[in-house]
Order: structure tokens, then C-alpha cells, then sequence
């Protein structure tokens, strides 16, 4: 057989398959009310096959017809954007050049026509592709007008040179006032020293064993935390070792978090640093730890570490301890897993912890506790799920179980005496037909509260019977915000997984961004309807949101090819969605803003004197679908040490299956961008700039790897920004720390990682030389590379 006429065999097969497939399952698309240009397709890929291989001139005209119906329909449904137009025509364009050499030559089948047509559909497809590659819809282009103030304001008590708490302040605000490094010199910076933890992910640790560490920095102290919660103290110009605290974290793999996201410092010589209101100065103690680093235990406990030694304080709790499982019920190992750093005021130390998502209805209180900065002694308690929420446990009382937590990072206000405090919801998480109003009155909410009391000030919550895993995710952002009269209202920032950031004024809670209940869906359209569940009919939404202003529609479907985005809108269809807060469903329900949110815990960045706040955002949909189970089968369903896949939800009518809507290939079923940084006008509330963020460069494998396009990732780990004009944030599924321009979001420079960096990056300075600091040890659920690798960066040494 000659070459010819095997290549000629060979694409009479291809064309026939894909108009099979095309056919077939475009027609079912049809059924479930979708696009008809699958199918279309399909049939005439068939009749180009039939009239290919029968020798007929007229397949070239056809195939041509379909060209030119692919680019229109590709530009109507997505316009000119790279990411959407690729899939759509990649097929056509593949087919296109393969029966070019038919075309192409005289003989049998030649027609000039079709020739010349073919060759301009090509040529056309590229310049649309390439040209697209110069435009992005979803992006907002624009610049803050502000200029950064000569010299930036510094705060009491706290040296421009550190970074003294998680959020650099316990105000959350992630702002350092430094200006060595800046947004002209950002892109000479160069790797200044790496420090390896040894502390590496084992056989027996949890699949969510992540670093999302950032290190705080005292004088000539830089402290860390690890996985296995090893407390680590590095001289901050070498990263050389100091000393190191093993809290030997008993441990197994139905742990659902392994994670330290910081550590708290507390100095009893500028304790008035700590809470300025005077009611709460008390005279000097004499502990044996006048300056100390709190850890926070994933087993349960709380530990108090002298920070000169490195060794325990043996007169906190009990011999340097407490015991955060007392008092609780169903206190079993891992149950409740304090993963977040404490707030520490003049004279407490508060602390919430995170509960297993989605095993039982018998697990722990999601309790917050005051306990005594230099004793330990407990002094207050805020049950969130109690009648009255201040009442002491005693030697017949218990905490209440299954109680919204508050596992992500709290904020604390020095000049009120005010802590704020996000929860989230009373697990299970997906099913609530059960829970009383009691465990629902202070989820997904924002308590402030006295800090030296535990009273409760005022509270807000920002989603009604959750039934999606919308937990407040991050530590709330405290600033003064100007009005155009220069008169300043003392707000907090409440970012959200929705994307609503909440607006409110911190003394009393009053929005100042306008906030409105809007109707949402309260039925399952497809399917039967879930057994014993309610729906709140309304839900609280913000003027100043950053998801996505318009609902998925079919068309926002995605995939590699035509092929696999074909099954993506059969999926689409086959889902329950109504938009956002549509209930979880037996049918399987479409939920966007997804379980990792909009905003997760890496929070935002405020830069005060400038009036901005910058951040990166996740824009990646998920599928929750609930099944009705024998009560017998609690006792077969295991869970607890993944957030994904079948969850058992013992106790409750259903187990639940929760995962990112992928396609069978493993992409995601949404179009992309899925993630983003932005910058906000704290003035205007406003959105200034918002740009895709991050490449697929490591989510391929070796030999599939494409050009490292920025296609707009998510993102695990948060921002900061500083006085020199830069953010700075890794987090992108990409091994990457970047820099960005705070004016308008201009990406100026980026840094390898060896691993991920699932991690908020810190900067300070000492000797006079400005560093920043990233934890890259990857994230074990989020699928990057792990490792042990804090690194340093810093300007040349003849900058």
C-alpha cells in the first residue's frame, strides 16, 4: 500500500471517530438543553470523512464551511481571549493541516478555491490565536492615583526593621514599611541564604501535611514553626540555626491538618505594646520567661518556648503547657488541631482551633479561650455553640460539641482591648437539617470581643445556615479608613469565601460598605430533594465583592480540547446549579465560589498610608454531592484525614462527596483565569487593577509542558506589600515567588522556588540590609512539590 494511501485511510479513520464522537455525544448535550454545535460538528465530520475517502472534491468545501462556523461561533462564545478561543479551535485547525496535503496538490482532488480558502482559514486561525494572546477580558487595568507618603507612618511599639506577629501586627494588615527594596530595584533581587528544616513530609502524616509558615522577626530572632511542629529560632542576616524546640506532636494519618501557619511572641518589658488600654496594665510578673514564642500543637496543646534557650517555661500550664483537650468532649487525637497562631495581649493569650470537617456529629467544641500570658491559668471562655457562650467549664460540664470553630487567624485591636474573631460552621459542614439555633447564632461570623474578658461586643455574620463550607477563612484586616473630608472611621476588613469583603466599623459592627440580604436558591432542580434539610432564603452580600460578577454558564465550560470540553458541558448540565448558596444535592451540585473559596486564609494586604489593599484571589468550582446512607454504614465509613473525597458526615442522614469540577483529563472544568491578584481602593471601595496570576508550568507533566503562559492559577497563601510600591506573594500552583507593582499590578519581577510556596512571605531588615522571606515546603492536598526550604532574598551587595 502506498504512503498516500495509507495517510489518506488513516485520516478517514481520525475524521470518522471524531464524527462519531462528536455526533453521539453532542446529541446528548442536545437532550440536557445544551449547545448544538457539538453535534453539528459531529455530523459534518462524518459527511467529510464519506466524501474523503469517496475521492469527492466537495469534503474540502464542507470542511471549510465548518472552519469558517467554528472560528465564528469560538469568537461569539468567548471573544478574544487565548485561553478559551484554544480549545475551541485547536481540533479544527490540527484537522485543517492534516488534509492540507490533499488540498494543497494538483490532481483528483484539486480546486484552487479550496486550496486558497483552507490556507487564509489557517493563517486567519493563527493571527486570532496570537492576537488574542495580547488581550485578556477578564483582566481590569488601572492605577491607584495615590503616591506613597515620604515617609510612611510607623506604628508604637513596633521597630520598622520587624515583623513582630503573623500578620506583622496583630491588626492583620501584612504591610511593612520598609523601602530598600522597591518597585525599581525589585527585579535585581537575588538569593541571600536558604535555611533546611530536615522537617520533610513522612509515610505516616496526613495528606494535608502542608508549610504555610511565616516567620516572625524580633531584634536579631527569627522564629518558625514546622509540620511537625519543631520550633526553630535562626539568626535573621544568615539563617543559621539558633536553637530548636521539638513539642514531639504525637500524630497519625487521620490527622486532616498537619499545619503551623506561625507562631505568637510576647515580651514582658513592652507589655503595654501588647493592649494600650489601661484597664488592662497590670504590674510586671515575675516569670522565668519574661520574653517568650508560643506554638500552637496540632495534638491540642499549647506551648510556651523562652525565646533566648529554646526551652520550655516550666511555670506556664503545666511544666510549659496546656492542655487545650480539657473540658472537651470527644477528645480524641487530632480532633481538634490548633493550626493558626494565638493573639497575645498584655496579660492573655487567646486561641481557636480547627475540628474535623465532615466526620461526626461527636467532635470537639470549637471553643476560644483567654488563658493567662505567664501562667496559663484559664481566664475566660467564648463557647460559640453554648446558651451563654462565658460560661466555665466545670467538673461536670463539658464544652458544647460540634460548635463553630475558629481555626483561621485572629486579629486584635492594642488601643481597645478588642480581639476579632472569624468562625466558622458547626461540622458536618454540608448537612444541617439538625443543628440547633444555638450552633448556628455565631457561624461564619466575625465576634469581637473583650480580649481580658471574653465579652461579646457585637457580631456579624456573613453566611446563613451554611450548608457550602463558607467559613470566615482569614485573619480580619484592621484600618483607619480617610474619607475625602480626611476624617477617619476605624473599619475592619472581612474577606470571605463567597468574595464579599465585608465592610464594617470596628467599634460597633455598622456596615460601611452597604451590605444587602438577596434571595437565593432554596430548591434541588434536579434529583430528589434532600431528606430533613432547610435553606435560609436570603443571604447578607456586599457592595464590594470579588467573585465573579456573572453565574457559570455553559459556555464558561473548558477543557484541552473540543473533545474533553464537550464532557464538560454534559457534566455542566447534569448538575444542579441555580448560582451561588445552590443546595448540596444527591444529584451532585455545581458550587461556585468552590470549598477553597474566593479568599482562603492567606487574607489580604493593606497598605494604611496609601489607602490600598492588594491581594490574590481563587476562582475554582467544585462538586458537592451528598449520599443517603443506612445508619448502619457509619460504622463502615471512614474519614477525617483529607478535606476531599467522600466525607462520612457520621450521625447525620448523608456522607458527602466534595471535589474541584475536573474534567476526565484533569482540568478544570471552568475556563480560566482561576486565580487572580487585584488591587482595591479602600476610599472607593473599588477595584483598581486585577490581573491573572500564575502559569500550569507545575501542574504537567515533564513531557506535556507548555510555554509558560500566565493562564491565572489558584492559590494557597497570602500577600504582603510595603513602602517601596511592591507586593510580594508565591501561593500559585507554579513554584514561583513574584513581585508585583502595588500602582497597577505590573508583575516586576519573580524567583524560582524549590518547592511550593503555599506560604505568606514576610520581610524585615537587619544590619541595614532589607530581606524577604519565603517558606518553600509545598502543600501535601494542594498537589505541589514538597520540601524544607525557608529562603531569603535581598538586593546585590554593590546595590
Amino acid at each position: 500500500m502506498k504512503i498516500s494511501t495509507l495517510y489518506r485511510w488513516l485520516l478517514f479513520i481520525v475524521l470518522g471517530a471524531l464524527g462519531a464522537y462528536f455526533t453521539i455525544m453532542g446529541g446528548y448535550l442536545i437532550t440536557l438543553k445544551g449547545s448544538p454545535f457539538y453535534a453539528i460538528t459531529g455530523i459534518v465530520l462524518i459527511l467529510v470523512a464519506l466524501l474523503f475517502i469517496c475521492r469527492k472534491r466537495i469534503a474540502f468545501g464542507l470542511f471549510n464551511l465548518l472552519f469558517i462556523a467554528t472560528i465564528a461561533w469560538s469568537l461569539w462564545e468567548s471573544g478574544f481571549d487565548f485561553w478559551a478561543l484554544a480549545p475551541r479551535l485547536d481540533i479544527i485547525f490540527i484537522l485543517g493541516i492534516l488534509l492540507l496535503p490533499f488540498v494543497a496538490r494538483k490532481g483528483e482532488l484539486y480546486c484552487r478555491a479550496n486550496k486558497i480558502t483552507l490556507l487564509l482559514l489557517l493563517l486567519v486561525t493563527l493571527v486570532i490565536i496570537i492576537g488574542s494572546l495580547f488581550t485578556d477580558p477578564h483582566a481590569v487595568k488601572g492605577e491607584f492615583s495615590q503616591q506613597q507618603p515620604a515617609k510612611s507612618q510607623s506604628i508604637a511599639g513596633v521597630s520598622d526593621n520587624d515583623w513582630p506577629a503573623y500578620g506583622r501586627t496583630q491588626a492583620g494588615i501584612r504591610y511593612s514599611p520598609l523601602t530598600q527594596i522597591n518597585s525599581d530595584n525589585v527585579d535585581t533581587l537575588v538569593e541571600k541564604w536558604t535555611y533546611h528544616t530536615g522537617d520533610k513530609k513522612g509515610p505516616n502524616d496526613s495528606v494535608e501535611t502542608t508549610n504555610e509558615v511565616t516567620p516572625i522577626k524580633i531584634d536579631d530572632n527569627l522564629f518558625l514553626c514546622t509540620p511537625h511542629q519543631y520550633l526553630i529560632s535562626l539568626d535573621p542576616a544568615t539563617g543559621k540555626e539558633k536553637w530548636r524546640f521539638d513539642s514531639k506532636l504525637q500524630f497519625n494519618k487521620s490527622f486532616q491538618h498537619m499545619t503551623c501557619r506561625g507562631v505568637s511572641y510576647y515580651d514582658e518589658n513592652n507589655r503595654a505594646e501588647f493592649a494600650k488600654s489601661l484597664e488592662t496594665r497590670q504590674p510586671a510578673s515575675s516569670s522565668q520567661c519574661p520574653q517568650k514564642v508560643f506554638l500552637p500543637v496540632n495534638d491540642g496543646r499549647l506551648i510556651a518556648v523562652n525565646a533566648h534557650t529554646g526551652e520550655a517555661c516550666h511555670d506556664f500550664g503545666n511544666e510549659g503547657q496546656i492542655n487545650l483537650l480539657e473540658s472537651m468532649p470527644y477528645a480524641y487525637l487530632g480532633g481538634y488541631n490548633p493550626t493558626s497562631p494565638p493573639i497575645v495581649t498584655g496579660n492573655t493569650i487567646i486561641i481557636g482551633g480547627s475540628v474535623t470537617d465532615n466526620l461526626s456529629t461527636q467532635e470537639p467544641s470549637g471553643v476560644i479561650r483567654g488563658y493567662d500570658v505567664n501562667s496559663g491559668k484559664l481566664l475566660w471562655v467564648f463557647d460559640t455553640g453554648a446558651e451563654d457562650p462565658n460560661a466555665m467549664p466545670g467538673k461536670q460540664t463539658e464544652f458544647v460539641h460540634n460548635s463553630p470553630n475558629a481555626w483561621a487567624p485572629l486579629a486584635y485591636d492594642a488601643t481597645t482591648d478588642v480581639v476579632y474573631i472569624p468562625t466558622g460552621v458547626g461540622t458536618p459542614d454540608i448537612w444541617g437539617g439538625d443543628r440547633p439555633p444555638l450552633k448556628e447564632r455565631y457561624a461564619n461570623s466575625v465576634l469581637a470581643l473583650k480580649a481580658s474578658t471574653g465579652e461579646l461586643i457585637w457580631n456579624f455574620q456573613t453566611t446563613h445556615h451554611d450548608l457550602w463550607d463558607m467559613d470566615v477563612p482569614s485573619q480580619p484586616s484592621l484600618v483607619d479608613i480617610k474619607n475625602a473630608k480626611g476624617e477617619v472611621t476605624p473599619a475592619i476588613y472581612i474577606v470571605t469565601k463567597t468574595g464579599n469583603v465585608f465592610v464594617l466599623d470596628r467599634r460597633d459592627g455598622t456596615p460601611i460598605v452597604p451590605i444587602t440580604e438577596k434571595t437565593v436558591p432554596t430548591r434541588v432542580t434536579l434529583g430528589p430533594q434532600t431528606q430533613g434539610e432547610h435553606y435560609s432564603p436570603t443571604q447578607p452580600f456586599s457592595k464590594l465583592d470579588l467573585a465573579p460578577t456573572q453565574r457559570l454558564k455553559e459556555s464558561d465550560m473548558w477543557g484541552g480540547t473540543m473533545a474533553d470540553q464537550l464532557l464538560c458541558r454534559i457534566q455542566f448540565n447534569q448538575l444542579n446549579y441555580d448560582g451561588i448558596y445552590t443546595p448540596p444535592s444527591e444529584n451532585g451540585t455545581l458550587v461556585f465560589p468552590g470549598n477553597l473559596g474566593i479568599f482562603e486564609w492567606g487574607g489580604i494586604s493593606v497598605n494604611q498610608d496609601r489607602q490600598v489593599g492588594v491581594m490574590n484571589i481563587i476562582a475554582l468550582p467544585f462538586i458537592s454531592k451528598l449520599y443517603l446512607k443506612d445508619p448502619h454504614d457509619d460504622e463502615k465509613l471512614e474519614g477525617g484525614g483529607s478535606e476531599q473525597g467522600l466525607q462520612p458526615m457520621k450521625g447525620v442522614p448523608y456522607s458527602v462527596d466534595i471535589h474541584p469540577f475536573l474534567s476526565p483529563i484533569g482540568l478544570p472544568c471552568k475556563q480560566p483565569p482561576w486565580g487572580f491578584v487585584a488591587g482595591i481602593d479602600l476610599q472607593k471601595n473599588e477595584i483598581v487593577w486585577k490581573h491573572r496570576f500564575g502559569t500550569i508550568r507545575d501542574s504537567l507533566p515533564d513531557l506535556m509542558q507548555l510555554p509558560p503562559l500566565t493562564i491565572g492559577v489558584p492559590g494557597l497563601g497570602g500577600s504582603i506589600s510595603t513602602a517601596g510600591n511592591v507586593m510580594f506573594v508565591a501561593a500559585s500552583q507554579d513554584d514561583y515567588l513574584r513581585a508585583f507593582n502595588v500602582t497597577n499590578g505590573e508583575m516586576l519581577w519573580e524567583a524560582r522556588l524549590p518547592a511550593g510556596g503555599q506560604a505568606t512571605p514576610m520581610t524585615y531588615s537587619i544590619d541595614g540590609k532589607q530581606y524577604v522571606v519565603i517558606m518553600a515546603g509545598g502543600h501535601g492536598s494542594f498537589g505541589t512539590k514538597m520540601g524544607d526550604s525557608l529562603i531569603a532574598y535581598g538586593l546585590p551587595d554593590n546595590k
